[in-house]
């Protein structure tokens, strides 16, 4: 990793004119020099686009789920009640312009994994420092065999605390959870829910085989401090680190 600091969807605020995953979020990032994650999914047409949730009613306050419409119709809906689109990956890649490090999270909830093929072509063409991340360790096992080039990171947090992946979900959340199928796709990094470091697999990982760590998603000065000592790199959100207000760049004034 070329910085230890990563602003989740862009550098945002969702009551303002700079929501998560949108343009505006991503050109103040960039404006900072702060390394940026974003979310990757493709549309029913296959047009690859920044957006994080599976449906769209949070964000844009409309029912369905992104496959479910084309680019054309997604165009329509606006994003936390701002003047604000979702952006196609394809312009996300022209904004940043190899100008900071990202961190490509694939939005893959079953076996599709299109996503990967399409976005791949894209990022081989990209003058730009960038690895990939997935919950979907069949993202990772297609890195492994189409482009093992790629640094490749494992999305992981202690998901049966959650009460939707118990019963017949919760043999393959367990599997997940403790990163079992890492000896088959050998991540790079792992990417966890910071306030379950403590897992044993996590530590295993990050302290015997030297995997990198990176802490999602760091909300607060208190919370970054707890992590430090666990986590190499930080996905931060609703908040600037004070490790990065020292850098005194003026993209950061009037932020908080």
């Amino acid at each position: 990793f070329e910085t230890r600091f990563f602003a989740h969807r862009g550098l945002h605020d969702n009551r303002g004119d700079a929501p998560e995953n949108s343009m505006p979020a991503f050109a103040r990032a960039v404006e900072a020099g702060l390394g940026i994650e974003l979310d990757v999914q493709v549309t029913k047409d296959r047009t690859p686009v920044v957006f994080h949730d599976f449906t769209l009613q949070r964000v844009c306050g409309v029912p369905g789920r992104v496959c479910d419409y084309s680019y054309e119709e997604l165009r329509r809906f606006t994003l936390c009640g701002s003047g604000a689109h979702i952006p196609t990956f394809r312009e996300f890649l022209e904004l940043a312009g190899g100008r900071v490090p990202l961190i490509v999270e694939y939005k893959v909830e079953r076996k599709d994994l299109s996503v990967c093929r399409i976005c791949d072509k894209m990022l081989r063409d990209y003058q730009g420092s960038y690895c990939i991340e997935s919950f979907n360790p069949l993202v990772l096992l297609w890195y492994r065999k189409h482009h093992p080039q790629v640094v490749r990171g494992q999305l992981a947090e202690s998901f049966l605390r959650h009460r939707e992946f118990r019963g017949k979900k919760a043999p393959a959340m367990f599997l997940l959870q403790m990163l079992m199928g890492n000896f088959l796709t050998s991540p790079d990094f792992i990417a966890y829910n910071h306030e379950h470091e403590a897992n044993l697999s996590r530590r295993l990982c990050h302290g015997l085989y030297r995997v990198s760590a990176a802490a999602w998603t760091i909300r607060s000065e208190e919370q970054l401090e707890r992590a430090r000592g666990h986590f190499d790199v930080f996905i931060f959100d609703s908040f600037l680190p004070e490790e990065v207000r020292a850098s005194r760049n003026p993209a950061l004034r009037g932020l908080n």
